[in-house]
């Protein structure tokens, strides 16, 4: 079992909380890490054989280790965890390629946001049922305030909104000041040390100058020159750059949907940042947030909620060079979900305005499309089209 995802997500605890009657071993140490990498394989068989090897990046030959063992006896079973993915993962996939299952952990979800302990209930969302069951007729309360758990959902997220999914955040003893202060501290610490695991920059200055500018623009189209012109780099720097941040969990990509050969399509792609509590330590911001950073936050949560459940869907954004936009498609064997994403406590019929005639460009059923926002009412402007409130269908 390899444990992959950002810093902080929880993996270490998870993994112990699993596999307690595991060793654990923290390859963490620079000392103690060199003794580990001089057991044999019948040594770790002997002194080892049920291990969590935490941080195990930081000495990759230990994963040639483990197959050794692997490769030699039946018994043994270990638990790798780390939280640089280009590293693990490149040596994981070469190495333990059909001898292990590879689980990524995100931030909180708004489910799991809800829960107060290891034993509670985490309940599946509107969203997660919807996924598990895409094509069944799913009946909406006609107002959130008619939910019985409104309370839980909405407490969960107002601490989302603010405070983002770091299970850290969630300690009743933190306050506020605490809370922002861990976030600046993260974003430090994630510089300092998963960016210079991934690519051992000298200067640091050129990637800090790309985040800050990926932030400032999420939920917005990838121009990788004009990010470059700004900010005084390459644009072969900058994809490079947006990579490291993909690949230790800061942002994700959403790739443009473009198989419709008949349509102009905008092919660029768009990144978002997948947790909402960072991208404000980043931009070094209190407070409000922009119509961008409020779409960014629910496809995150959308995007971390769908591989909760280890949904295969695919997500993508979609623009006509005639106008037509989505926020966000959901790609299903079955067809299609699509989501405008609205920062209103009031919807309006022209809030649908791009998702009407939208199943004549796609080459699978609309499903279900849905504009996800605050406003606590449920509108249905046609039978495919429903408006309904964000805390609601995902918390």
């Amino acid at each position: 079992m390899v444990f992959t995802g950002a810093r902080q997500t929880g993996k270490t605890t998870f993994a112990k909380n699993q596999f307690p009657d595991y060793s654990f071993i923290s390859v963490e140490d620079p000392v103690t890490r060199k003794e580990y990498t001089k057991l044999s394989a019948a040594q770790w068989k002997l002194l080892y054989p049920r291990a969590i090897l935490d941080e195990v990046q930081k000495q990759p030959t230990l994963i040639e280790s483990i197959k050794s063992v692997y490769d030699q006896w039946d018994e043994p079973r270990y638990v790798l965890s780390g939280s640089s993915q280009l590293l693990l993962m490149e040596k994981v996939k070469e190495s333990l390629a059909g001898r292990c299952i590879i689980s990524e952990i995100y931030p909180l979800t708004l489910p799991e946001l809800s829960t107060k302990s290891w034993d509670d209930e985490i309940k599946d969302s509107l969203f997660q049922q919807l996924l598990m069951c895409p094509t069944d007729e799913m009946v909406f309360l006609p107002s959130f305030l008619l939910d019985k758990r409104m309370p839980e959902k909405q407490q969960a997220w107002v601490h989302y909104l603010k405070f983002g999914g770091y299970p850290a955040l969630t300690d009743a003893s933190m306050n506020d000041e605490d809370r922002y202060l861990w976030l600046s501290s993260y974003v430090r610490t994630y510089l300092e040390r998963d960016i210079r695991d991934l690519a051992s920059f000298r200067d640091l200055e050129p990637f800090i100058k790309l985040q800050q500018a990926l932030a400032i623009n999420t939920g917005t189209l990838v121009n990788a020159s004009s990010l470059g012109t700004q900010i005084g780099m390459t644009a072969k720097s900058v994809l490079r750059f947006i990579q490291y941040l993909e690949l230790s969990y800061q942002t994700i990509r959403l790739p443009s949907w473009e198989r419709n050969l008949t349509k102009r399509l905008v092919k660029a792609s768009k990144t978002h940042y997948l947790d909402n509590g960072v991208l404000q330590a980043v931009l070094k911001k209190r407070g409000g947030i922009t119509g961008f950073e409020f779409e960014s936050l629910v496809i995150a949560e959308l995007f971390k909620q769908a591989k909760t459940i280890q949904s295969q869907a695919s997500f993508y954004h979609l623009r006509t060079f005639d106008g037509k936009e989505v926020d966000l498609l959901i790609e299903l064997p079955e067809g299609y979900f699509a989501f405008e994403i609205k920062m209103t406590d009031r919807v309006s019929k022209t809030d649908a305005r791009h998702l009407k005639d939208l199943e004549e460009i796609l080459d699978k059923p609309l499903l279900k499309a849905f504009i996800l926002s605050a406003d606590s009412s449920t509108t249905y402007f046609d039978e495919k089209v429903v408006a309904i409130s964000a805390p609601m269908f995902l918390g």
